[in-house]
């Protein structure tokens, strides 16, 4: 009777045993029958970590894997078959887009001319430059921001007022002087830029400094700031040609993609037709 009673004690700890899924080779935790493997985490953390930082991350990404395989089975337990019916039709066309996508992508990459010619860009915005008013103020202007007490500051003032691109070895000499400068005055900025630069110039006194022409002194505490407004263009007025030039040069090439992704759809569907791989039932 004994040997009876412990026969069946050990049929079912083995049947308990046989029921509980076996822990797989290199396998560091389980869900249900889904297994986390050491591969899955070989790169997961950068190297140099401390040993304690390690496993952190280590446990963290462990509870975040188990927290979603346990949702998603609940979800596919619990959520009602139309419901999973229309995600799975969502998750077909997204996998439709995503592939087709990346394939026009890179047909495109390696189609499109992404030489734009100087004669291309002026046309383009000489035909559309209605279309491109500016959203705010635009100015041409250089500076210089130095200390006030600065030795040679006469010098500087003189030359930056009466500026002469022939004394480029005189700025080069004192350009380590400033505190800031910016002297190339043919480049057109926003004013949230000239704002940033230069906090002695606000939406406050903005409209009587920021005058084409306008010559401008201003000490600051122990600084001082010499500042010649060259142009100035006001809110919606067209943008000038070389403000839009990477702009201009973005449109374009957008266009030759579109363009191109058009003829490629018609070119890859006359092909089908032509090889009898898409027919039209009657």
């Amino acid at each position: 009777m004994i040997k009876n009673s412990c026969f069946l004690l050990f049929l079912i700890l083995s049947s308990c045993n046989y029921f509980k899924p076996e822990k797989k080779a290199e396998s560091i935790a389980r869900v249900g029958k889904s297994y986390l493997y050491k591969s899955d985490i070989a790169t997961l953390v950068p190297a140099g970590t401390s040993k304690a930082d390690s496993i952190l991350i280590v446990r963290d990404f462990i509870d975040r894997w188990a927290s979603q395989k346990l949702l998603i089975d609940a979800a596919e337990r619990n959520l009602s078959e139309k419901k999973k019916g229309e995600f799975g039709n969502l998750i077909r066309q997204y996998k439709i887009d995503l592939y087709t996508k990346a394939y026009i992508e890179e047909v495109v990459k390696n189609t499109v001319d992404t030489v734009v010619s100087p004669e291309e860009l002026k046309k383009y915005y000489n035909d559309n430059k209605e279309n491109f008013k500016t959203n705010g103020t635009l100015v041409r202007l250089r500076y210089v921001h130095l200390a006030k007490n600065n030795p040679r500051f006469v010098t500087i003032r003189s030359k930056f007022f009466d500026y002469n691109k022939k004394d480029k070895k005189f700025w080069d000499t004192y350009a380590l002087q400033f505190k800031s400068f910016a002297l190339n005055d043919s480049v057109w900025v926003d004013m949230s830029q000239v704002y940033a630069k230069l906090p002695v110039i606000n939406p406050d006194n903005r409209d009587e400094l920021m005058r084409a022409g306008k010559k401008i002194e201003i000490q600051h505490q122990e600084d001082v700031y010499l500042i010649k407004v060259t142009n100035v263009i006001d809110k919606n007025q067209i943008s000038p040609f070389e403000y839009l030039k990477p702009t201009l040069k973005e449109v374009i090439l957008n266009k030759r993609k579109l363009e191109l992704i058009k003829k490629f759809e018609k070119e890859i569907t006359d092909d089908a037709i032509k090889n009898k791989d898409y027919e039209i039932y009657k």
